[in-house]
């Protein structure tokens, strides 16, 4: 019986054997297929490519970019922020109105929940803007 007493099969196979391993070469050479190009040109391809993925794609989510003079679309944390700045200020003013008019708990716990939204916002876009990330 053929195969059963760990001789190799046609498939390189054998009974509770793993298939011979490649040589990195023989890898390297196989991954490139007919490419004629060394380890360095390869390495040097992919640091061009992530330089050109990290510098992002313009336009690639706006199809309007550009039209009448428009700038690229980029992130909107600067918007973002100001908009929790906007809600910070609305949730004090209104937590401060409906304590002065004597409103029920839930009328005054619904700005300030508001408020802590907008404060817990403004620290993540912050970070993010730190962090350098575009907008």
């Amino acid at each position: 019986m053929a195969g059963i007493e760990g001789e190799d099969r046609p498939d390189g196979m054998g009974r509770g054997r793993r298939p011979a391993d490649r040589s990195s070469a023989d890898r390297g050479a196989a991954d490139r297929g007919a490419a004629d190009q060394g380890p360095d040109e390869d390495a040097a391809a992919r640091d061009r490519e992530r330089e050109r993925y990290a510098r992002g794609l313009p336009d690639y989510h706006d199809p309007t970019a550009g039209w009448g003079g428009a700038p690229p679309a980029r992130s909107a944390l600067t918007l973002r922020l100001v908009l929790a700045v906007f809600g910070l200020v609305a949730g004090l003013l209104l937590a401060v109105w409906a304590m002065r008019v004597d409103a029920p708990g839930w009328l005054v716990a619904l700005p300030i929940i508001m408020a802590v939204t907008a404060v817990v916002d403004i620290v993540v876009v912050a970070r993010r803007k730190r962090r350098g990330e575009p907008g």
